[in-house]
């Protein structure tokens, strides 16, 4: 999955890949409080997307539960998030098991930046001759007890899994 950003800004493409994760990953029930909870995306750090991902989801659903932004100051106020961004300037306060920590309540973990966290986020941004490629690890998908769908699978660069690279 890469969609060229030569005519769009980088975060304005990645606010859509947030959004179309909600259509190719599936989330255990017990990572909603109850049926009426709603789908949250966070952004740990400095927002680089400005109001491109609130435009991007205003009005849109996921398997029936509104789909609200927030945006965070610290890992610690993750509680109920679905998708977390993590930018890289939240990358110098993360603790060493800080995106492990979010496994218990199925958060898919996204950055652009390389954490040196203990586990890897779910899905890396890579950005590869002005194209948006994903590095997805496996491993951690399953720690977080999330189902990726081959169709994001697929065009993605495997990590965590034996034989990946």
């Amino acid at each position: 999955m890469a969609i060229r950003a030569a005519t769009l800004d980088e975060y304005q493409v990645k606010a859509v890949f947030l959004f179309n994760f909600t259509q190719f990953v599936e989330w255990p029930a017990t990572a909603f409080a109850d049926p009426g909870a709603p789908f949250v995306i966070g952004v740990l750090g400095q927002d680089p997307f400005g109001r491109h991902l609130d435009q991007v989801v205003e009005g849109e659903r996921v398997n029936g539960h509104r789909i609200v932004v927030r945006r965070l100051d610290r890992i610690e106020d993750a509680a109920g998030v679905h998708i977390l961004y993590v930018d890289r300037s939240a990358g110098p306060q993360l603790a060493p098991d800080a995106v492990s920590r979010l496994d218990a309540q199925s958060t898919l973990t996204v950055s652009d930046a390389d954490l040196q966290a203990a586990r890897d986020v779910v899905i890396r941004f890579l950005n590869a001759n002005n194209r948006i490629r994903l590095r997805i690890n496996v491993n951690s998908a399953q720690s977080a007890k999330l189902v990726l769908s081959s169709k994001l699978l697929r065009p993605a660069e495997i990590v965590g899994r034996e034989g990946a690279q």
